[in-house]
């Protein structure tokens, strides 16, 4: 599979701060990453909006997974960027990251994170924090090589023969 990670910071940006939550999504794809392409951006929805767009289109990335800019904090606007990027929606993951944490925190439901499908590339928005985005991960990370076979027109397991 082919990653593609976008970190979305005003202060990784401008050299502020270390991108921790970016190095840690390397890490945790590592295992099922043939190519994983690495982006940061500061909080600004052309420019992540323009990441998203580069890598699923030109590097031909399989997953992107985002962290940072999915609160309530008025520069926090990568939910907003994936919107005008996907073709359809997949509720069904960011629900699952956030009763996960839900179970941790309560401000888990202050999230505004989304997660869909541009062609055959999944884009889901994670947070920001190294515990929340390996806490996301253990989550989603199981249901990645399903997502991408589906998404690229192989149905052959689907319809009830997990297991088997």
């Amino acid at each position: 599979m082919k990653f593609g990670i976008v970190c979305a910071s005003d202060r990784c940006a401008a050299g502020l701060c270390e991108d921790q939550s970016g190095a840690l999504l390397q890490e945790l794809v590592a295992p099922l990453s043939e190519e994983t392409f690495y982006v940061l951006v500061p909080d600004d929805k052309a420019q992540i909006a323009n990441a998203l767009r580069s890598l699923a289109d030109e590097k031909g990335a399989d997953i992107i997974l985002t962290t940072g800019g999915t609160g309530f904090a008025p520069r926090d606007v990568t939910p907003e960027a994936t919107k005008t990027v996907i073709d359809r929606e997949a509720p069904g993951i960011s629900e699952a990251i956030r009763m996960k944490s839900l179970a941790v925190t309560p401000n888990a439901m202050l999230s505004r994170a989304v997660s869909g499908i541009r062609g055959k590339t999944l884009i889901i928005n994670l947070p920001g924090s190294p515990k929340a985005v390996r806490e996301s991960m253990d989550v989603i990370l199981p249901v990645f090589p399903h997502a991408v076979e589906t998404l690229s027109g192989n149905t052959q397991s689907c319809g009830g023969n997990y297991g088997k």
